[in-house]
């Protein structure tokens, strides 16, 4: 079983950038996806940003593009997200997953990671 640990979260004034990290416990295999996802209190799970872990082609949602990058260490086998122009409205926990599929929706990813706050507030 593999464990995903997410690292980097905190609080952050509107305007300003975090960083988080998803290790993994084992090797990540060029087949797998890996992902970012989000969930505010009283939302749904919401897909942020996703890559291949072979080819490292990346998709982002429309509500962060331009804002949040997402990018891999292979060699680390960890994940990362770097977000910039923090509003507000992106305060969630953030959690990341793994897959065997190139998807946006949560239910295709097997494991996931415990979760980290981000609070985006003056």
């Amino acid at each position: 079983q593999v464990q995903l640990v997410e690292s980097g979260g905190g609080l952050v004034q509107p305007g300003g950038s975090l960083g988080l990290a998803c290790k993994s416990s084992r090797r990540i295999y060029s087949s797998n996806f890996m992902a970012w996802f989000r969930q505010a209190p009283g939302k749904e799970r919401e897909f942020v940003s996703r890559i291949a872990w072979g080819l490292g082609r990346t998709v982002i949602a429309d509500s962060v593009k331009g804002r949040f990058t997402i990018s891999k260490d292979g060699a680390d086998n960890t994940m990362y997200l770097q977000m910039n122009n923090l509003k507000p409205e992106d305060t969630a926990v953030y959690y990341c997953a793994m897959g065997r599929y190139s998807s946006n929706w949560h239910k295709d990813y097997d494991s996931w990671g415990q979760g980290t706050q981000v609070t985006v507030s003056s």
